[in-house]
């Protein structure tokens, strides 16, 4: 297999600028996925590597060949595209032989491979039928079938899962992540759904506006978001952010937002060295988001429930500290009701501070 490097690579379109200077590597044999809101310039950058755009800087590596040059059939990668991009008048089986009928490998050694990949996506049963014939679900295992197929040395894949239902998407998750770790195939995987990125990704690749915001392992971009941006953008329900001040007097430090404080004394060093003013940003994810009929012992703010979201194994509760909306997730046995006052304080280790200025984060 292969691994690619990405080398400052920039695209734009007309004065739009849809990728700026980007720099990944994806090791060999990695599931890295490309993440961000519609137009950040992931599928821009996915389809530079396919070679269905040309960059106008930077340098683009398939294992040790530079391959800027080359057409897309000669750069030996496989992408699955968003509306699977089935030929609707081809039977399964002709889909799925179709890109080796076009290297004119010999017709045993293409019936092995198809029968081979059927099994693989346990789909030997469709190979007779039309794409018109097939759920949404097994139109996308032909669509990787397909791919897997020519055996490439990286698969490219669009939002593969974006066009089947919600029940299925999770099924095919898990699918393509086993799948992938079988094949043993370096794969770089486009989505905007953070769940999706999370659960299938050996890291995630972060971006927005063209630029790379952050590069690391799911669960170090969960826990150690970069900037707000990143911060906002995983996690269900998002990050709640609080505008504060940083107060530092009597041997004492807090962030006042106003409403209530935030003792943060052993931070005070950090945020000091690290902040451009004494505005900052206080972020805390709803699971340490803590909420309680009496009030707790230290830090502690009473809020108004506003609005209760039941979503069966919990509850989301809105709540209201002033002019500061938060989110928080009940503990088993809580159950307030909208307009009940209630206890709320935060998870002192899991605290988040971004400069407010530069939105990098401090702590």
């Amino acid at each position: 297999m292969a691994k690619v490097v990405l080398e400052g690579l920039t695209k734009k379109f007309g004065d739009v600028v849809a990728v700026n200077d980007v720099s990944i590597e994806i090791q060999d044999k990695e599931f890295l996925v490309l993440l961000g809101p519609s137009g950040c310039g992931k599928t821009t950058a996915l389809r530079c590597i396919a070679g269905l755009e040309t960059p106008e800087a930077g340098n683009i590596y398939i294992g040790d060949r530079l391959v800027n040059e080359l057409p897309p059939k000669d750069r030996d990668v496989a992408m699955v595209f968003q509306s699977y991009a089935l030929y609707p008048h081809m039977s399964v089986y002709d889909n799925l032989s179709f890109p080796l009928r076009m290297r004119k490998l010999p017709r045993q050694e293409i019936d092995e491979k198809v029968r081979k990949t059927a099994e693989i996506l346990r789909i030997p049963h469709l190979l007779k039928r039309k794409p018109k014939q097939l759920s949404g679900g097994e139109q996308q295992r032909v669509a990787l079938g397909r791919a897997i197929v020519r055996e490439p040395k990286v698969f490219l894949m669009d939002e593969p899962l974006s066009n089947i239902d919600a029940k299925l998407r999770l099924h095919m998750r898990a699918e393509l992540k086993r799948l992938q770790k079988d094949l043993s195939t370096t794969t770089a995987y486009v989505t905007h759904d953070q769940a999706e990125a999370m659960t299938m990704g050996d890291r995630i690749a972060v971006m927005n506006h063209g630029a790379l915001i952050q590069l690391s392992t799911p669960i170090s971009t969960y826990r150690s978001p970069s900037n707000t941006f990143v911060a906002g953008f995983l996690g269900s329900p998002p990050m709640n952010f609080v505008d504060c001040s940083f107060v530092d007097k009597d041997g004492k430090a807090f962030l006042d937002a106003g409403t209530f404080t935030v003792d943060v004394s052993e931070l005070a060093a950090v945020i000091k060295e690290k902040s451009t003013s004494s505005e900052v940003v206080l972020g805390v994810r709803p699971e340490d988001t803590l909420v309680q009929n009496d009030r707790p012992r230290g830090d502690a703010v009473e809020a108004e429930v506003y609005v209760l979201e039941p979503l069966g194994a919990e509850i989301i509760v809105d709540l209201k500290i002033g002019e500061n909306m938060l989110k928080a997730k009940t503990p088993e046995g809580l159950l307030p009701s909208i307009g009940d006052k209630i206890w709320v304080s935060f998870r002192r280790n899991k605290l988040h501070i971004f400069d407010k200025k530069t939105e990098k984060a401090i702590v």
